[in-house]
């Protein structure tokens, strides 16, 4: 049976981070950001070269999907809806209502996930990044939820300890 993980970076270090996908039996990981650096110094292990060379030495293969990525106008209707609710992208505990229909048949409708899932690890598991803690705030458990449904992927949300 095929298993994915997916996982944020708020929340981590570098250390915790590595060492969950370890726990996790990760062997490739799927980053599904359209940007792929992260405001703040304590994340600057999150920036793609760092990110990428980290799991390099960690024997994890890496893939960039930017075809599963929320456009810009997507993620800024995301952001007017966490002002609205006054809470910020790294205190958010949901998406809004409209992005994920928007996010559903913008992005998630056309894409193949086929070719992904051909290539998911016989041994072991992949798993899907992004930035937010939490899956429920985050456009990855929509991919997780559209894996499962029409590929019967086993998921699993990985959090912070």
């Amino acid at each position: 049976m095929l298993r994915v993980v997916t996982i944020g970076v708020y929340g981590f270090d570098d250390e915790s981070f590595l060492r969950r996908l370890r726990h996790a039996d990760v062997r490739l990981l799927l980053d599904v950001r359209q940007r792929r650096g992260v405001r703040g110094p304590e994340y600057a292990w999150a920036n793609s070269r760092r990110l990428q060379a980290a799991l390099a030495h960690a024997r994890i293969a890496y893939e960039h999907h930017p075809e599963l990525a929320p456009t810009t106008e997507l993620r800024q209707l995301q952001y007017a809806e966490d002002d609205r609710q006054g809470v910020g992208k790294r205190t958010r505990r949901e998406l809004a209502a409209e992005f994920a229909r928007r996010y559903t048949t913008e992005i998630l409708d056309r894409a193949d996930l086929t070719p992904i899932v051909s290539e998911l690890p016989s041994s072991g598991t992949a798993a899907l990044l992004c930035v937010e803690r939490d899956p429920e705030a985050c456009h990855r458990s929509l991919i997780a939820q559209r894996l499962t449904e029409q590929h019967h992927v086993t998921i699993e949300h990985l959090r912070p300890l």
